[in-house]
Formats: structure tokens, sequence, C-alpha cells
């Protein structure tokens, strides 16, 4: 293997192949924002011979997704795309969307030809280790109808009208591009209300939908999305508006803590059951999440995602946009929840409260009530990833 070392101040595609000492990038046309020390990483380029099943894989299966994030990537304005550590330049991802939508290649071993190339793959390495947790969501479902009743009763708020965010660097360059979210009390922006202030107080957001179950407000929320079915028989996506800044604590870590389930009841669906028959157990533990997300209602083919494309199944994952740039094709190699192999072509087209690190990502399973949720909640997997940059610069010809 090729290695490549990462300082995380270098763009990918200006790597040098030889090994460097950290030394002070030039200053770029359009400044970047200051990010935090970034622990070191490394990109190792390695042949697509090296990836496991690229052979095998049907590519067909990624053109819709992979169109979808070039039509984001094709207005995007930042220099490197999303600003994130492992910098591509963004006119360099540009062009090869151009070529690919130019060739429109059909048939499965064309696709393939045009990944081999025009890309390369490279290995993603943190701290001298590139195995990293691999988790999976989905998109939830609960019963929901837009009108107030005994049975549809919990609400499904919109974004509120008093949410206030900032960014730090917006006042001070020299500032870290940290968002804050809170609401204006006596004249001082003070932090937003809680998950429990939320559920116990009638704040200033729309209500979009009515649930028949608090708990399916939860899930959905944890996933980020729902499909709701309305009494008609009709079906209305759900999609992340917001959040009101507070940290997430996942259930299953707060219920383990307390003993409240044992290690092997920690998947999602049997933790689902679990709060079901304990309602006043659930709310209080619930509460410590205080983490509150607010939802939109969407006209799309799937859910949205953080690239504001609709997420394909079996081919979307959410990752740490910090290191890993929205719209990057991906090569994962990991096991599902039934120890399958999953090796195939993703596209990092999503985010998670959860999902930190350099080499870690949550698989998009897809769409479905408590039979798929039993199914993503069980993934917790140990893989890699290797990310395929664009050929089309001086050093990568």
């Amino acid at each position: 293997m090729k290695k490549i070392v990462c300082t995380l101040l270098f763009s990918a595609l200006l790597f040098s192949c030889e090994k460097k000492e950290q030394e002070q990038p030039q200053i770029p046309e359009t400044p970047l924002p200051q990010q935090e020390t970034p622990k070191e990483l490394e990109l190792k380029q390695v042949s697509f011979n090296d990836l496991q099943n690229w052979n095998n894989d049907n590519f067909q299966e990624i053109v819709k997704a992979f169109k979808a994030s070039c039509a984001r990537i094709k207005n995007e304005k930042n220099r490197f795309l999303s600003n994130s550590l492992i910098q591509i330049p963004t006119i360099n991802y540009q062009k090869t969307c151009n070529l690919f939508e130019k060739e429109n290649p059909q048939k499965n071993a064309e696709i393939k030809g045009f990944f081999e190339k025009n890309f390369t793959p490279y290995a993603i390495y943190q701290n001298g280790d590139n195995k990293g947790k691999f988790t999976s969501y989905y998109e939830s479902a609960l019963n929901a109808s837009y009108t107030q009743n005994s049975v549809y009763k919990y609400p499904v708020y919109g974004k509120p009208a008093d949410l206030i965010e900032i960014n730090l660097k917006d006042f001070d360059n020299e500032l870290p591009a940290k968002r804050l979210v809170g609401r204006i009390q006596n004249n001082k922006l003070i932090p937003y209300y809680t998950r429990k202030e939320i559920e116990n107080t009638k704040i200033k957001a729309p209500v979009l939908l009515w649930a028949d179950s608090h708990i399916d407000i939860y899930v959905m929320q944890i996933q980020g999305s729902a499909v709701a079915y309305m009494p008609d028989g009709s079906r209305v996506r759900i999609g992340y508006a917001d959040n009101n800044g507070h940290p997430f604590r996942g259930i299953g870590s707060i219920l383990l803590e307390k003993g409240l389930i044992k290690p092997g009841e920690a998947s999602m669906g049997k933790i689902k059951q679990w709060l079901a028959k304990n309602d006043k157990l659930a709310k209080e533990n619930m509460a410590e999440n205080k983490r509150y997300v607010f939802h939109r209602l969407v006209e799309a083919d799937g859910p949205i995602g953080a690239q504001g494309v609709p997420l394909t199944a079996g081919r979307s994952l959410a990752v740490d946009k910090k290191f890993i740039p929205l719209g990057a094709l991906l090569w994962l190699e990991t096991t599902g929840p039934d120890q399958e192999k999953i090796e195939k072509m993703v596209i990092a087209q999503d985010i998670g409260g959860a999902i930190k690190g350099a080499v870690r990502g949550d698989y998009f399973w897809g769409s479905g009530k408590d039979d798929i949720l039993e199914k993503a909640g069980k993934m917790n997997s140990s893989g890699q990833y290797f990310i395929l940059i664009p050929n089309n610069s001086e050093n990568n010809r």
C-alpha cells in the first residue's frame, strides 16, 4: 500500500506521497472555519482489488443516490466539500459529477468502470486504527392524525418560533465554529427548553400532527424521521427540522446503567417493548435524554438526510461530517445484525448525534415498523470504509 499521511490541514487531493512533518498550510483564498485540533488521521491509498467484493457489487443501485448527491454538490459554495477535515476540493467533485452525467453509464460494468477510472480509494486511519463501529438506523413509523382527540393526543412539533441558533464564528473569526441553540428571556439568550420542559410546557411551536404514542415519537426523534400512517389510509412523511441544542443521551445506556434492562435486551426493538410495558418509568428515563428533535412534513421518495437528499436503503450512510464530507463515495466493509457481510458502495448523506469519529458509520436500513426497528436496532459491528477521491487533480493523475 502507498501511505499518505494526513495532517488534516491539507487537502486530501494535495497530499504528497512522502511522509511529512506537520507544517502550517497556506491560507486558502476562502478562509475555512477554524477546527478543534484533530487527532491524527492517515489516508492509505489502496487499489480497487483490495476492496472486498468490489467485483460483485450491484453498482446500478447507487446511481440514483449518487446523482442526488451530485445535484447538491453542484450548488455547493465551499472551497472544500462540506468543509470537512478530509478536504476534497469541491470543484473536483463537481467536474466528476458533470462527467458522470455526460457519459451516463447504464450497465453495471460501465458504472463500475467509471468509478475505477475517475476515483482512487483510500483507507482511513485514526490514531493508527482503520477499524470503527458501525450501527444502523431506519425510518420509523407511527400512527397519526391532523386532528387531536382521545386517541391522537401526543403532539409532533415543528421548529419553534422562539428557537434561536447562533454560531460563535459569526461574531468573531477567532472563535470556534460552534452552534448554540437557545431562546430569549429577559433580553438574555439562555439554553432552549429540555425534553422534560418541552413535554410539560406549551412551547411556541406548530403542531404538525397528533400521534397515538409518545414512545413512537421518541423513537422517531432518535431515528430522525418517520412515516405517519393516517386514519384514512394515507401516509405522510415526517423529516428532521432541528433540535433543542442539548446533548443526546441514548435510552439504552440510561436503562443499562440503572439495571432496568440486561445487556442482551439493549436492542432498540426490545427497548421499545420495555418502554411500552413500563409507562411511568419510561417517561422518567426518556426525560434524561435532554435532546428533543423537531420535525417538518416533507414530500420525497425517502427520508431526507443531512445533505438534503432522500436517503436510499442500503446505500446511505450517516457519518461524522467533521471528518467525512457529505456526498463522498465510500466503500463499506462490515457485518449486519445477523453477522451477514455488508460489502458495498455507500454515500455519506447523513449525520447523527452519536456518530463521532473518522471511522464511524450509521447504515440506513430503510423504512418500516417494528420488524425493521428490531433488525436495525441490533446492528453493532466492527468494520471499516474507504473513501473514493476524484482523480481530477494534478497529484492524482
